[in-house]
Order: C-alpha cells, then sequence, then structure tokens
C-alpha cells in the first residue's frame, strides 16, 4: 500500500477556483490543476525550477498576444 499524495496548493490560486496543485513524490515533481485532479505532469526539479525562472523572468509573455 503507498501512502496518499501530499499536494499543496500554490499561494496564488483563487480560494473558490482554478488552482495549481504541486507534490514531492520520491526524486520527482507531480503537477495538477484542481479542476481535472486526474491529470498530472510529472517533472524533475531541475526543469521546474527552470520554467518558473523564466516565467518570472517575462519570457513567456509575448506567447499569448
Amino acid at each position: 500500500m503507498t501512502a496518499p499524495i501530499a499536494w499543496q496548493k500554490s499561494s496564488f490560486s483563487e480560494t473558490h477556483g482554478a488552482c495549481v496543485e504541486l507534490a514531492a513524490v520520491g526524486g520527482a515533481i507531480r503537477l495538477r490543476e484542481s479542476d481535472d485532479p486526474d491529470t498530472v505532469i510529472t517533472t524533475a526539479p531541475h526543469p521546474l525550477r527552470t520554467l518558473i525562472r523564466g516565467i518570472k523572468a517575462g519570457e513567456f509573455d509575448h506567447l499569448g498576444a
């Protein structure tokens, strides 16, 4: 039997509605959207750190325009 995953909600998430949740499982990081909790993306810490730094630096701001 495996232990339940301890999901953590993003501090930037809405109180009622969409939120991003993360969990550390072994050496991996899992991400999911609260509206679709059965869909989980798994990554390693370094690629996630690189993505977060890029988002904070505005590297992807032009993609939605």
